[in-house]
Order: C-alpha cells, then structure tokens, then sequence
C-alpha cells in the first residue's frame, strides 16, 4: 500500500507530464513481456515519445478537468505515452503495435486539448511525420520542373 504522499506525488508528476503534452496516448500493455517493453521504451525514447505506466485510478486523478470531453475507458494495465509532437506518440505507438502484434492496445487519448477515442487516435497515428510530408511536397514541386525539362530535352534532340 503506498502512502498518501507517494500518491499525491505521483499525481503531480502525471499532471506535470500531462500538461506539458501536445498528445496523449492511453496505451493497454496487457500481456506485455520485460523484452518488448524495453524494445518500446528505447523505440519510443528515440523519437522524443515518453512512455510512463501508472495506476488507473492515479491516472483518472491527475487527468481531472485537463481536457474537454468525456474521459475513455481505460480497460487492462494502463500506460501512457506522450510527446510535444502532436503525433508522435499515437505514431509510434501505432508502429510499434504493427511489428508486435496483439501486445498492444490503444484506448484512447488527448488530442489539442480534448479525449478523444480510440478510433480517432488511430487516425492521427496514420499521418506521416513532418519529415515525410516535407518530402513529399518537394516531390510535388520537383516533378513538374522534371517533366518540362525532359520535354524540352526531347524536343532538343529531335531538332
């Protein structure tokens, strides 16, 4: 049984990690060996992701009035992982939820100030990074620069 204090001071280390988020992940690591949860954290770390397993009640205690809407339902052992990328942490989560199946799951979250479902953290861990779509807007104002001047190449050796 923890003391009083330990608690509060938990608490305020998770209200502290909370507000300091862009995004939160709850994440469900039931079944979760000591290996792939340091296969996580390292993954996660090296992606600037935290990633912090608390108890549920502790949990709902320091998340009180810290975002709009109505909290989801954390089911199983429950973490968290989190980020000041709006989308790191459901992405990584995500990433490391496809390579190991079934270990897994997420519950839900806070996104820009809100929970939000566990659907809908899905579909904010499916956009890319900055870096890959910085990349793809470069493809799209390369290619047409590419494309004319391998038609104006062609029209040079037809003369």
């Amino acid at each position: 049984m923890l003391q009083k204090s330990k608690k509060e001071e938990m608490v305020k280390d998770l209200e502290k990690a909370i507000k300091g988020s862009e995004s939160v992940v709850f994440v469900n690591f039931h079944g979760m060996n000591v290996g792939n949860e340091t296969i996580l954290r390292r993954e996660l770390r090296n992606q600037g992701v935290d990633y912090r397993v608390s108890r549920k009640t502790l949990l709902k205690r320091a998340l009180l009035k810290k975002a709009e809407g109505e909290l989801p339902e954390l089911s199983g052992e429950v973490a968290i992982a989190y980020s000041k990328d709006n989308t790191a942490s459901p992405r990584e989560i995500h990433n490391f939820q496809k390579t190991h199946k079934g270990i897994l799951e997420i519950l839900g979250g806070i996104f820009e100030g809100k929970f939000v479902s566990k659907d809908k953290m899905m579909e904010i861990a499916n956009i890319p990074s900055r870096e890959v779509l910085l990349s793809k807007i470069a493809f799209l104002l390369k290619s047409p620069m590419q494309r004319l001047a391998i038609a104006v190449n062609e029209v040079a050796k037809s003369k």
